[in-house]
């Protein structure tokens, strides 16, 4: 839904419970964005206080971004692909150490001029990977990736990476939290 006094939308309900989980752990995340172009971070911006969960984000739209930025070696891109689960996997673990953040979520895909126009290619328009990179109590790391299709045109695609990135997260930050601190949040 648009603010009539803004071409901006209002943040959606996905990127609010994130939010809410992120405040009630005192946890701050950090994102790494290829096919989303600051989407997410900019959707997760647009919520009150958000500076109190969120560190910044990385763009790095193109393999050489990924390469400057975040460090990623032109050997993992060419080999795997800069739609994969090894270079998902990369951007998340960069961004959590460069950043001050104790989360980092990640997401590389093809969102391509139509998810349709050509079904048989790999990576196939459409084709997403997650990866978020997170501190653990204990001291150590966790990673987790996931991979999704989405149909639709171009900024549908782009629009259901943000909303699957702030849906994963906020699953796996609520499996990893035995203590119940999530309990109540919707």
């Amino acid at each position: 839904m648009m603010n009539k006094k803004s071409c901006l939308p209002e943040p959606s309900p996905a990127v609010c419970r994130l939010y809410r989980a992120l405040r009630a752990t005192q946890r701050v995340i950090v994102f790494a964005e290829s096919c989303t172009a600051g989407l997410a971070a900019g959707a997760f911006a647009g919520i009150p206080g958000a500076s109190e969960a969120l560190w910044g984000s990385y763009v790095v739209y193109t393999a050489e971004a990924k390469q400057s930025m975040l460090g990623i070696s032109a050997g993992l891109i060419e080999r795997y692909g800069a739609v994969s689960r090894e270079t998902a996997s990369a951007m998340a673990e960069a961004a959590l150490e460069k950043s001050g953040a104790d989360i980092a979520a990640a997401v590389t895909g093809l969102a391509g001029p139509d998810a349709a126009a050509n079904p048989t290619a790999k990576p196939c328009t459409g084709d997403v990977w997650f990866a978020v990179c997170r501190k653990e109590i204990s001291g150590g790391r966790a990673l987790d990736t996931l991979m999704r299709h989405f149909s639709g045109s171009r900024n549908e695609v782009r629009a259901a990476a943000c909303e699957e990135l702030f849906s994963f997260v906020l699953r796996l930050e609520k499996k990893s939290n035995s203590d119940n601190r999530f309990r109540g949040i919707q």
